[in-house]
């Protein structure tokens, strides 16, 4: 994967904290913005997953999923 620079511009008291924050963890500043785009991309993924959640929750109407599971289940076993 190729990677590009670029240029941020961020306040005082931003470069400020993001200075503090990278000697506590002693990595560099590109690294500690890469890790907080990968948060980010996380948090993103699970509020996708938690959407999805959301909207299918209450759909199934065969009664106790387990039971139903396993009862298919034991058709593998034959």
């Amino acid at each position: 994967m190729a990677s590009k620079r670029t240029i941020i511009t961020i306040s005082d008291q931003e470069r400020q904290w993001l200075g503090d924050y990278t000697k506590t963890h002693g990595i560099s500043m590109a690294e500690a913005i890469r890790q907080g785009i990968a948060c980010l991309k996380a948090s993103q993924s699970l509020a996708s997953y938690q959407k999805i959640v959301s909207n299918t929750k209450g759909i199934w109407s065969k009664g106790d999923g387990l039971k139903y599971q396993k009862r298919l289940r034991t058709e593998w076993e034959s």
